[in-house]
């Protein structure tokens, strides 16, 4: 089994920041590529970053230059650092792990795995 587990969400004002985490643990074999998305009420979910195991990284125009996406490989780890936050910001954060699980020896499955969602909520 697979878990995504996140921190870091809150309630902050408008402008300032917040950090999020998210560790894989579990049978893994390798991790692909990590990311986060966020989903809006009555929104659909949507691309925030994703961060390749050799620290390619994607971020939407939306929120380039004020967010930033690092990754740990030693420890399954994917952080989102996100600055000047705006009340459109307010979201569930999710995680997003797309990686390969470890069976009976070597590599199995590869397949996409998902947290919980952390709420991330801006105040204007």
């Amino acid at each position: 089994q697979v878990q995504l587990v996140e921190s870091g969400g809150g309630l902050v004002q408008a402008g300032g920041s917040l950090r999020l985490s998210c560790t894989a643990s579990g049978s893994i074999f390798s991790i692909n590529i990590m990311g986060w998305y966020r989903q809006a009420p009555g929104n659909k979910r949507e691309l925030v970053a994703t961060i390749t195991s050799g620290g390619y990284t994607n971020t939407a125009d939306s929120v380039k230059g004020r967010f930033t996406i690092s990754r740990e490989n030693a420890k399954n780890t994917v952080y989102l650092q996100m600055n000047n936050l705006k009340p459109e910001d307010t979201a569930v954060y999710y995680c997003n792990a797309d990686l390969t699980i470890f069976y009976a020896g070597g590599p199995s499955t590869r397949r996409d795995y998902w947290g919980q969602g952390t709420q991330v909520t801006v105040s204007s």
